[in-house]
């Protein structure tokens, strides 16, 4: 596993929207082909579940059972919240933008040494951690 897939990413990614760039894709599809693993915090499946709550994300099943198939995903495996990447959160920086799950993505990101694949342009700009 050398990549973390940031919550759009994720989404993107299972619904086939063009949103990703090529680069992103490239990537994303060299991962499929060697058949590695993608990581995926689980902070992020609290961001879908809450999009799906407020009637931003629609879904064509049951949150519970799209929340279920992405932790048992095979090409998936959900990075749990440590007690690491909690402080690691806390020591971005003061110039981080303050969204607590962003804020997660990339300390889990850090902690584990992996690349974030994001299209967020604040984190990107932050460079403070590794992008795809």
């Amino acid at each position: 596993m050398n990549l973390l897939l940031d919550t759009h990413v994720l989404l993107w990614w299972l619904i086939g929207d063009p949103g990703l760039s090529k680069t992103q894709e490239q990537a994303l599809e060299h991962a499929e082909a060697r058949g590695t693993v993608l990581g995926l915090s689980a902070i992020s499946l609290w961001e879908i579940a809450k999009l799906e709550q407020k009637g931003r994300l629609r879904l064509h099943l049951a949150i519970d059972d799209l929340l279920g198939s992405l932790e048992s995903h095979p090409r998936l495996q959900v990075l749990p919240l440590s007690a690491r990447i909690a402080l690691e959160s806390t020591r971005l920086g003061a110039r981080f933008h303050p969204d607590p799950a962003d804020q997660i993505i990339v300390a889990t990101a850090r902690v584990h040494g992996l690349r974030l694949v994001t299209a967020d342009h604040r984190i990107r700009k932050s460079a403070i951690v590794s992008i795809v």
